[in-house]
């Protein structure tokens, strides 16, 4: 039975991590809280950790994509900060739209703040606008990465679970 719900809150998590929401961080949450009252509880603590390491490792690529993606697209650091700010704010702003809205606020936020801080930079609109759209497909990678990383993370949870 523990098995499966460690399934159930494995597959509830990653829609979650996409959405934008700390879905990966919820999963181990709930498994350390599960394994703290339930020492025979079947996932190891080896395992946890590292799912720990590897939710750590999803949010520097989510964080450094961005800018990084503003960068090859001809940004300045100025720009990679904006995409970054930007994105975060965006997300935040996008809570209130049920499902999807905090994926895309982050997207819209991380395109207007490489936009508008590059755009004060050199106030060149062709530039900035090749810039934001470097930030904007820099944010699109850094979700698909994250969410490959949760999907890892569960599959060493239930794994460890198994075996």
């Amino acid at each position: 039975m523990s098995l499966l719900i460690l399934i159930v809150g494995a597959a509830l998590s990653l829609p979650l991590t996409a959405v934008g929401l700390p879905g990966t961080w919820a999963l181990l949450a709930g498994v350390g809280i599960w394994k703290s009252f339930d020492p025979a509880a079947s996932v190891s603590w080896t395992a946890m950790l590292v799912g720990v390491a590897l939710a750590f490792v999803a949010e520097l690529v989510e964080w450094g994509l961005a800018s990084r993606y503003t960068a090859r697209y001809g940004g300045s650091r100025r720009a990679g900060w904006g995409a970054l700010i930007g994105g975060i704010a965006g997300a935040i702003i996008g809570v209130p739209i049920p499902v999807i809205g905090s994926v895309i606020g982050s997207f819209v936020g991380a395109f207007l703040g490489a936009l508008a801080l590059e755009w004060t930079k050199h106030g060149e609109h062709d530039k900035a606008g090749r810039v934001a759209w470097g930030a904007l497909v820099g944010r699109v990678v850094a979700t698909g990465m994250k969410v490959g990383l949760g999907v890892v993370v569960a599959v060493v949870l239930v794994a460890s679970a198994i075996w």
